[in-house]
């Protein structure tokens, strides 16, 4: 018998690619996560699993990362705002997180993504001049915002938290100096471009239907 098992064990095709980190079978590289939530952490998963934890209103430790990206037209950051932020770049991302019951602020840098001593009452004055960010789903959607030098109004989205994530890890790898260098100033603008091109644009008071991958 363990002649047998060990021959079967061997004729098994070896995989080198990614397996899902809950039931372990192979995924492709274009697959889905979902957050845990206690220690703020994805995990990637196959397409069952991750619909186990899809259910919106679940009070799960693991919640499924959706697939909504929304473009903010009307987002309200007066002069003065994002100074009061204490944010030292012109990029940050933003989300809630259900354990704190409070936004917590990114951005990215040279060791990776840095979080912000975000004060809490400069941005309760954005959270009450942008009704809508009150849809931003807690631990797995965030709100990422980019102010281009010399611009008065910034570019600002709803987005997948894993967005942000691969964003900051891909700026990691072309930092330079404290401001990013050229390197990093180009994948910015490659990631709002696809951003761009994948937001469906809304105003400050709309109720748009979360999305959901397929």
């Amino acid at each position: 018998m363990g002649e047998v098992l060990t021959r079967i064990a061997s004729a098994r095709p070896v995989s080198t690619g990614p397996r899902c980190e809950m039931c372990a079978v192979d995924i492709g590289d274009a697959h889905q996560h979902v957050v845990d939530v206690q220690v703020r952490s994805l995990l990637c998963v196959c397409r069952p699993c991750y619909l186990l934890f899809a259910p919106v209103d679940a009070d799960l430790r693991y919640k499924a990362v959706p697939d909504r990206y929304l473009e903010l037209a009307e987002f309200e950051l007066g002069p003065g705002r994002w100074e009061s932020l204490e944010i030292p770049v012109g990029l940050a991302f933003f989300f809630r997180n259900s354990l704190l019951e409070r936004f917590i602020a990114f951005y990215p840098g040279p060791a990776g993504a840095t979080e912000s001593e975000l004060p809490i009452d400069a941005f309760g004055t954005v959270l009450r001049e942008n009704p809508i960010l009150r849809e931003v789903r807690s631990d797995v959607e965030a709100l990422i915002v980019h102010i281009l030098p010399g611009e008065q109004v910034p570019r600002c989205f709803i987005v997948p938290i894993d967005a942000c994530y691969e964003l900051v890890g891909r700026l990691r790898t072309v930092w330079r100096g404290f401001d990013g260098g050229q390197d990093a100033k180009r994948e910015v603008s490659r990631f709002f471009e696809r951003l761009q091109s994948r937001s469906t644009a809304v105003s400050g008071d709309s109720t748009v239907v979360a999305g959901e991958r397929q």
